[in-house]
C-alpha cells in the first residue's frame, strides 16, 4: 500500500489509521532518513491505540513503554544501537512477542532479528514535489 501525504497532520494521520487497525503481536518496522516524520508516524500509531501521553523517540533509552491504549504500545529506537546482542540486552523479544504493539524505528539496522511476520513502514521525501510532500510504503511479511 502507498499513501501519499502533503503535511504533517496526514502523515499523522496515515500512522492513526495503522494503529485503530493494530493487533495484539503487531510488529511494525520503520524506516526513513533523518526528517522523514518518522515520530510524527509514530505519534498517529500510538493515539490510534488510544495512547494519551505524549510520545516522542526514546533515543537514549531505546525502548518506551505506553500502557494507556488499548493494547500496550513498545516503541523502539534502534539508531544508535552497535548490534543486536544490544537488543537481548534490552529484553526485545519480552517487548515484541509480548501482548501488545511495537513500533520499531531505524528498524533496517536490525533486519536480522526482526520477526519473520512484521509489516514495513517506509517514509520517504521527494523534493519535486513540494517540502512536505511524503511517501509512505507498508508491506506486511
Amino acid at each position: 500500500m502507498i499513501i501519499e501525504t502533503n503535511n504533517e497532520r496526514e502523515t499523522y494521520e496515515a500512522g492513526f489509521s495503522l494503529g485503530e487497525t493494530a493487533a495484539r503481536g503487531e510488529v511494525f518496522a520503520l524506516t526513513g532518513d533523518l526528517g522523514v516524520g518518522k515520530t510524527v508516524f509514530t505519534q498517529g500509531l500510538a493515539a490510534g491505540l488510544g495512547i494519551e501521553e505524549p510520545v516522542s523517540s526514546p533515543t537514549f533509552t531505546i525502548v518506551q513503554v505506553y500502557e494507556g491504549g488499548r493494547l500496550p504500545f513498545y516503541h523502539f529506537d534502534v539508531y544508535r544501537i552497535g548490534d543486536a546482542e544490544e537488543m537481548e540486552e534490552v529484553g526485545y523479544e519480552d517487548y515484541i512477542y509480548g501482548g501488545g504493539v511495537s513500533l520499531i524505528e531505524w528498524a533496517d539496522l536490525i533486519a536480522d532479528i526482526l520477526p519473520k511476520h512484521h509489516t514495513k513502514v517506509r517514509i520517504e521525501k521527494n523534493l519535486e514535489n513540494g517540502f512536505d510532500y511524503r511517501r509512505i510504503e507498508i508491506c506486511r511479511y
